[in-house]
């Protein structure tokens, strides 16, 4: 796992207070879930409509960031961010340009706690160095899938359940399987589950 060395580490643990939670550019619902199941007030929001029931904003998130929210965990499309597509990065510069002052306006938006995450992309060269660089096989899935974090305000995501069978599933779904990018794109339970415990805890009134 990298990071920044000296960035202060944090044990899972009951949260102070209930949490407003927004997790941009998110349809499963995952971390959503996640969060809600520890007693915070969390809320999703993609332009497509949730894949499970509950509370979902349809729509840009953009206009949602001004809130009063007290964490945001948000995950950008990396369709023209991610260095996986470089070879055709020459045809789309408009394209990546629209997409990093997106990303921008995620890790700029006035919320004390956030975590941004992407692929291995461009965000860190034309941005900022990632904070964190995280796998599934470290949360339970024995699975490869370089994930980076960018944090503000948020320690390290510390690993709950290291496994073995640590292949490159999503890397090998064909580019003719249905819903390939929405596969592709949702966050793994164990990911979710993690964030939440350790950046949530437990709300108990």
């Amino acid at each position: 796992m990298d990071g920044v060395p000296g960035m202060p580490r944090m044990e899972i643990r009951r949260a102070q207070a209930r949490l407003r939670v927004l997790i941009a550019c998110e349809f499963s619902g995952r971390v959503r879930d996640a969060f809600r199941a520890l007693g915070h007030d969390a809320w999703s929001c993609d332009l497509l409509p949730s894949e499970c029931p509950g509370p979902h904003f349809q729509g840009d998130v953009r206009s949602l960031l001004t809130a009063q929210w007290d964490l945001m965990i948000a995950h950008p499309p990396c369709t023209h961010l991610a260095t996986s597509g470089a070879r055709w990065f020459a045809t789309k510069s408009t394209q990546q340009e629209g997409a990093l002052a997106f990303v921008r306006h995620l890790l700029g938006a006035p919320i004390p706690r956030i975590c941004l995450e992407n692929p291995r992309s461009i965000i860190s060269s034309r941005i900022r160095k990632a904070d964190q660089t995280i796998q599934p096989w470290l949360f339970g899935h024995g699975e490869t899938k370089a994930t980076c974090l960018w944090l503000k305000g948020l320690p390290y995501l510390q690993p709950t359940c290291l496994v073995p069978g640590r292949e490159p599933v999503v890397h090998r779904m064909g580019s003719s399987m249905p819903n390939r990018s929405q596969v592709r794109s949702r966050t793994y339970a164990g990911i979710a589950l993690a964030m939440a415990q350790q950046w949530g805890g437990r709300y108990e009134p």
